[in-house]
């Protein structure tokens, strides 16, 4: 039976809906499987298209909750939580019942009933779930039946109650005055316990006021929470949290586009409105302004246009007052408008229109992803869910789904404690993952490029490079590498004036410092093809004595589990030999990664079922791959659908042992694999890490030519583990 966590806001605005759906990706982080169960829809409740501070908005991290609804705004209603839950974290959650029905048999003294439907809900949830979070009500002034119902529906799931409140600039005394006296609407014998708190949108303490480096709230405080119940998160405001998408402005005042460019991707974090003279307006052009001015200030537009064509990701620009700019200024604009920039046009005045963007609606809109995914992944990585975990009896192994992955990933990198060399140092998204990574300690960076022209980038970014990114110019290090390169070709007959030309390359220079042990690993390809980044690993760093070949896994983000794909992006048609090999290796890689191997031999037939050299091909590959690792759990040939899917797997492949619960697919040549992970990322909207070279000595890693920064990052993580196995010579 799944473990209950019921979580009960204090009072209004809160943020509950973050601090439940962080929940889940917490525990999801961990390889709980969870589930979320709202018994009564309560958030964002109004008629479609009414404008209203929402029930369900974007604060300080996340979203709040606020008041319950009336039976006026039941119509056409929209439950964003319920939204966020299924979209984003992909969950399967029972509709509601009305907020309104629930209410109506408590007050005729029917709660058995209700509870009773409540229950039947209850049980529509899957019934693999090892956790369950409940979102409570919301309880509004004058609302004598929501607290009671909470306290119901908490008794009768067997629930562990966590409250969540919020500081609100109360003192420390103050504060457990506070939750005391919620925790007493839960404090009867009969009723379930509140096991923990969590404060939501705290203040950051200014240094040294608190007396505890890492703490938001203080001792103080803290011990408020030992002596009742547990502090389960304490989760900082986040002003970053709030920015909304730039296309999102035509909801809050009344505009036009004049170029819609970018505006779905730029994010609003901050107004500047430009009444002054260019000199005094340059230091305002900074990463997510928007630029508020009259349409016929041209020298506004004109530099906000070189700005943005010079790199710096303005917001946008809002021209108002019903104005325009001339057609040979928006000429002079036309790259800047190219480029992406956005720009609104709006008839009221300046003035008016500022008025309207400081009042904006803050609330998620459903199809802004990346804003909720981010509004989650805050929450959740303030939540002491190992503590959470201490809680719930597990009987089952844990699976790895992709927020696992992830979580087990970086942390691993954190305590490699690795350093990486990044050929492309001058690209944008490679500067601002190098960031990242230093920020979080995933890896320690080392940017190849001119300062003066990777510090412009970052700047214009918004990009601070302060925690520690290394620069390293290639014209003040190239010699030194001249004879070493020397040394490793000289078999091949290459010369000093050759490896000169060929250091050259940042990407050769960057594979002759792992060459060296200068570096643990490289990682390139945001601006390389694969071959330019894969050559020089081949000629300079070699593959392991043990591996016939060196090949290429993806670790595919499903949305259950996180499994294996390989060979998809080096090896054009391995023969028997070779495909033993790379299904040995993606075994491996697997493994290293947390990932239970168990590793389908893919092709067109299952078993015995077809004929032909291709599948002949596999029928070998898979025989030769027993042979060598006997106790490796491995079979082919078999289909795709045989692999993954149990119940096809028991009518084509019942005796097979890994049919129907493959975590690692092996495919026999690069077209079929290359085709099908990116049929798999693209159409269903998966996430794919990768590609990630095995079978070289130490690791280098390649990266798409469209990869975001987010992939870069896990790159640079991935190789970072990578180079703790290569230590052992098991790269």
């Amino acid at each position: 039976m799944a473990k209950v966590f019921f979580i009960a806001p204090v009072t209004q605005h809160v943020g509950l809906t973050s601090v439940c759906l962080g929940m889940l990706r917490a525990f999801d982080s961990i390889g709980v499987r969870v589930g979320f169960f709202k018994p009564f829809s309560q958030d964002n409740l109004r008629p479609q298209g009414k404008r209203r501070r929402s029930d369900v908005e974007l604060t300080k991290p996340g979203i709040s909750d606020e008041s319950a609804s009336t039976d006026e705004d039941m119509a056409g209603s929209v439950d964003r939580s319920l939204i966020f839950s299924r979209q984003n974290l992909g969950l399967t959650v029972p509709e509601p019942m009305p907020l309104r029905h629930a209410i109506s048999m408590t007050s005729r003294q029917q709660t058995a009933s209700l509870m009773e439907e409540m229950l039947a809900l209850y049980h529509k949830m899957p019934d693999d779930l090892d956790v369950v979070v409940v979102e409570g009500l919301v309880t509004a002034p004058g609302d004598d039946y929501s607290a009671r119902i909470n306290v119901e529906v908490a008794r009768n799931l067997d629930a562990d109650v966590i409250l969540v409140g919020t500081p609100d600039g109360r003192s420390a005394s103050e504060l457990k005055e506070y939750l005391h006296l919620a925790a007493r609407l839960f404090s009867d014998p009969a009723d379930p316990d509140v096991i923990g708190c969590i404060l939501n949108k705290v203040p950051l303490s200014e240094p040294g006021e608190t007396g505890a480096e890492n703490s938001l709230i203080g001792n103080d405080v803290e011990q408020t929470f030992s002596d009742r119940f547990h502090l389960i998160a304490q989760i900082p405001q986040n002003e970053q949290l709030l920015a909304p998408r730039v296309s999102d402005l035509n909801d809050a005042l009344p505009a036009s586009w004049l170029n819609e460019g970018h505006s779905r991707q730029r994010r609003l974090t901050a107004v500047s409105v430009c009444a002054r003279t260019l000199p005094n307006l340059v230091a305002g052009l900074r990463p997510g302004r928007l630029i508020v001015t009259p349409g016929d200030r041209e020298d506004v537009v004109v530099a906000a246009a070189f700005a943005s064509v010079s790199g710096v990701p303005l917001a946008g620009l809002l021209l108002t007052s019903g104005l325009r700019p001339s057609d040979a200024t928006l000429a002079l604009c036309k790259p800047a408008f190219d480029a992406g920039l956005p720009v609104l046009c709006t008839d009221i005045d300046t003035y008016a229109a500022a008025q309207l963007l400081a009042n904006m609606n803050k609330e998620v809109p459903i199809d802004d992803h990346d804003r909720i995914e981010a509004v989650v992944s805050a929450v959740a990585q303030h939540i002491d869910v190992e503590w959470l975990r201490g809680r719930i009896d597990l009987p089952r192994k844990l699976r790895l789904s992709p927020a696992a992955f992830r979580y087990q990933l970086t942390r691993r990198a954190r305590e490699a404690g690795k350093t990486i060399v990044l050929p492309e140092g001058n690209e944008p998204r490679t500067i601002k993952a190098a960031a990242i990574c230093e920020e979080r300690g995933i890896a320690h960076c080392i940017l190849l490029g001119k300062r003066d022209e990777i510090l412009n980038v970052a700047n214009a970014q918004g990009v601070d490079l302060s925690h520690g990114v290394e620069i390293l110019d290639p014209d003040e290090i190239r010699d030194r590498y001249i004879g070493p390169m020397v040394e490793q070709r000289k078999h091949k007959g290459l010369t000093s004036q050759m490896a000169e030309a060929q250091l050259d390359d940042n990407v050769v220079l960057g594979t002759m410092m792992l060459v060296l042990d200068e570096v643990d690993g490289l990682v390139s390809g945001a601006v390389h093809t694969t071959a330019n980044t894969v050559r020089p690993a081949l000629q300079l760093i070699k593959a392991r004595a043990d591996c016939k070949i060196v090949s290429s896994v993806f670790f595919m983000c499903l949305p259950e589990q996180v499994v294996v794909y390989g060979d998809c992006a080096i090896n054009p048609d391995p023969n028997s030999e070779e495909l033993a090999d790379i299904a040995i290796q993606c075994a491996e890689s697997a493994e290293l990664f947390g990932i239970e191997p168990a590793v389908a031999m893919l092709s067109y037939s299952t078993g015995t079922s077809g004929t032909g050299s291709d599948v002949d091909k596999v029928k070998k590959a898979t025989e030769l791959a027993k042979a060598m690792r006997p106790d490796l759990l491995l079979d082919g040939p078999l289909q795709y659908d045989a692999a993954a899917v149990d119940s096809v797997a028991r009518k084509k492949a019942p005796d097979s042992k890994v049919a129907g619960k493959a975590t690692v697919f092996v495919f026999p040549d690069l077209n079929t694999g290359n085709t099908t992970y990116k049929a798999v990322q693209r159409s269903a909207n998966v996430v794919s890490v990768g590609p990630m070279l095995q079978g070289l000595k130490k690791p280098v890693n390649d990266l798409s030519r469209g990869a975001l920064v987010d992939d870069i990052v896990f790159t640079i993580a991935l190789t970072a583990v990578q180079a703790t196995r290569s230590e052992k010579g098991l790269s």
